[in-house]
């Protein structure tokens, strides 16, 4: 066939035909990289141009949306329309263009403003980062220009929620994921499913500590055998969130954590066993456990390990059950008389979370020690979040016998928004970006106001905390050819992530001497005694690896040096920092198509990931950066295997004052063994948290992996 005529007949066909061409190889045994390209170019021909509104000019254009209440009316109170169209001009002037049919779809399906009938489009990918940007900045117009820059380079990508509704008129909140703790009084329960309620009506999905509330057969009023236990308030969630789904849109989301020394542990786990009855199986909520060292030792030495009743336990100690260090007061409490406890076998309990993790993939786990080992602030840390990687401090809730606050704790907001590392790293200005991405999740944070929930807007206007996370590094890892999980990914990993809390917390310092603010709290945290910043001052990080030093050399990117962190302790402990938690990497979802980016920091499930999108179908989506010429640096998760990708987090999360949401990956021939001996490596690694668990055979039936139903990203 004639080049030319070739050419012609591809140009014609359907752009769902040619992103399905990806999956079939040419005549010499290659992937059609070029076919998803020309897809992407005639979405835009075949439907999006022909769907776009026109209008004369821009003022003729933001009138109309402005006066039609598709943007905010008080935008230009802000911002002079000379100002807008400026910004305007200067982000198309960038020439974006959408890599992938995929990502382009991904925008114009999910993001981009459209008519209230949903048929035509009022915006193109320029316009929705202007707005991002105008709301972002709040007037600031160099910061505007700022962050339209670093969004357009693909450099920070704000969260699905905080992309999709700044600047409409008709919009939803700015963040969607929640926690809440729940306290061992009816009073707290009912207020736990009421505000589960009102957040899930706003389109948040929502985690809730369960480890405080009396066991099953627990006295009440001194009457034993009283205490329905946790599984009737899980059943009663679980309702309250398939009630409040969203106009319909999709259901609620919540899960629920429970600490591992709760009595009603195993009942907790049996509640998603396949076989479980009707009465007690939970379909939709998601469960984690709460797991504190002394778990792990008892199981190493083959030992019973006790489960006390959190009745007891705040009777006698005086606070709730989740603040109770157990590996510190585990002996203490066995030899206590006056705690009721049972026991059941240590190993037993670790076969049956790896039983149900090789069945629904469930429960998420918290390495308790480890995070709050970790942890810069004062408090404990309970509980995570639907993806597992918030790791806040929060405190309880009281109330008067009327129901009104007694004194109103803190309950957590996750403010998020990632980085791409290979645009990052492109860009030469790493702590720039870091500073712009820091800012705009700052005022994410200020512009979040959740009055229905109390406990959430005050622990939010406290803490200022924020979660910057990252993607993209197996993207990026693949293009450098270097693998992933080798020595040089993992050096990579590391030296990165530390540049990066460096720039993070200069950036918060910056703000904090801006306001004249703080955190609330700051005077009690490691920050202000200085003691966080020992690991990086009395010893260098420098990379270990030839090839790492090149990577950054050839970035034009910085490492911080000793004399560096010593100038910024001295700096934060002088003026402090206005964000109580900077980092949290999620898994990236929506955003990384969007962004051309690989989810997250693990590594791509498939060279060629399928999608079913809605009534489209099938839709097919390249690695990022992949080529016919360096597939051997992409393999997949399920070949890489979970010591490699543990490793990898491992290196990352040490630099990381939260958490990284890790989903370990297993070949079809793995066993609950296996499971278990990567549940004991990724403790002895000093992870976090670990999110799901799949083995290849649910990937091939079409499962998703890297979407996570509440944050959106």
């Amino acid at each position: 066939m004639e080049p030319g005529l070739e050419s012609s007949k591809i140009s014609d066909m359907d752009y769902h035909a040619l992103n399905a061409m990806l999956n079939l190889y040419d005549a010499d045994g290659r992937i059609q990289f070029e076919r998803d390209r020309e897809a992407a170019r005639q979405y835009f021909l075949q439907h999006v141009n022909q769907n776009m509104v026109f209008f004369h000019n821009f003022e003729e254009r933001m009138r109309y949306l402005i006066d039609n209440d598709y943007y905010e009316k008080g935008l230009l109170d802000e911002y002079p329309l000379e100002f807008i169209e400026s910004l305007t001009n200067e982000a198309y002037a960038m020439k974006f263009r959408f890599p992938t049919f995929l990502g382009a779809f991904k925008f114009f399906t999910s993001y981009a403003l459209k008519t209230f009938d949903g048929k035509r489009y009022l915006e193109r990918f320029e316009d929705r980062v202007v707005m991002v940007a105008l709301g972002l900045a709040e007037g600031d117009q160099e910061l505007a220009r700022g962050l339209v820059r670093e969004i357009v380079s693909g450099r920070f990508q704000p969260a699905t929620p905080t992309f999709l509704n700044l600047g409409k008129a008709q919009r939803g909140e700015l963040v969607s994921c929640f926690l809440l703790r729940i306290e061992d009084n009816m009073e707290s329960i009912s207020r736990g499913i009421n505000s589960s309620l009102q957040l899930s009506k706003r389109g948040g999905g929502v985690a809730l500590l369960l480890s405080n509330i009396r066991e099953s057969g627990a006295p009440i009023k001194k009457i034993e055998n009283q205490s329905s236990g946790i599984i009737p308030v899980m059943k009663l969630l679980e309702d309250s969130f398939s009630y409040a789904n969203q106009l319909g849109a999709r259901q609620g989301a919540g899960a629920v954590y429970l600490s591992a020394h709760h009595p009603d542990i195993m009942k907790f786990l049996d509640t998603k066993r396949e076989n479980a009855d009707e009465k007690i199986r939970i379909k939709t909520l998601s469960l984690g456990v709460v797991i504190p060292d002394i778990t792990f030792e008892l199981a190493k030495k083959g030992e019973d390990m006790y489960l006390f009743s959190p009745y007891d336990v705040e009777r006698i100690y005086g606070v709730p059950f989740g603040d109770i260090s157990i590996s510190e007061k585990y002996q203490e409490m066995v030899d206590d008389a006056r705690i009721k406890k049972t026991k059941i076998n240590a190993r037993h309990f670790f076969q049956t979370i790896a039983e149900l993790q090789f069945e629904s993939g469930y429960p998420y786990i918290v390495f308790e020690d480890t995070v709050n080992r970790a942890n810069p602030i004062k408090g404990r840390i309970n509980m995570s979040n639907l993806c597992s990687e918030i790791l806040q401090v929060n405190t309880p809730t009281t109330y008067n016998e009327d129901l009104s606050y007694d004194q109103i704790g803190k309950d957590i907001s996750c403010n998020l928004g990632s980085m791409n590392i290979a645009a990052a790293m492109d860009g030469g200005d790493l702590g720039g970006t870091v500073e712009l991405a820091i800012r705009a999740l700052t005022s994410v944070s200020d512009q979040s106001h959740i009055s229905s929930v109390r406990s959430i807007e005050d622990g939010n206007d406290q803490s200022h905390a924020i979660g910057l996370g990252q993607m993209n590094l197996h993207g990026y890892l693949a293009r450098e050819h270097v693998h992933y999980g080798s020595e040089e990914g993992i050096d990579f990993t590391n030296i990165y992530f530390y540049t990066v809390l460096f720039h993070a917390i200069r950036a918060s310092n910056r703000l904090a001497i801006e306001r004249g603010s703080v955190f609330g709290g700051f005077e009690d945290s490691k920050y202000a005694s200085g003691e966080f910043f020992d690991t990086y001052t009395e010893q260098a990080w420098q990379p270990e690896t030839a090839r790492v030093r090149e990577m950054f050399a050839r970035a034009g990117v910085e490492i911080p040096t000793q004399d560096d962190w010593r100038e910024l302790k001295a700096s934060v402990m002088e003026h402090g920092i206005y964000n109580q938690n900077l980092q949290a990497v999620p898994p990236t979802g929506s955003i990384s198509y969007i962004n051309n980016s690989t989810s997250s920091i693990h590594p791509i499930a498939s060279k060629i990931e399928i999608r079913k999108e809605g009534k489209l179908g099938r839709v097919y989506y390249p690695a990022p950066f992949m080529t016919n010429e360096n597939l051997e640096y992409y393999q997949d998760a399920y070949e890489i295997g979970p010591e490699k990708i543990i490793d990898t987090y491992a290196a990352a999360t040490q630099h990381v004052d939260q958490g990284l949401s890790l989903t370990l990956f297993f070949k079809d021939t793995a066993t609950t063994r296996d499971i278990n001996r990567a549940q004991i490596y990724a403790w002895r690694k000093g992870i976090k948290t670990i999110y799901y668990i799949r083995l290849r055979q649910l990937a091939l039936e079409g499962t998703d992996m890297s979407e996570c139903v509440s944050c959106m990203l």
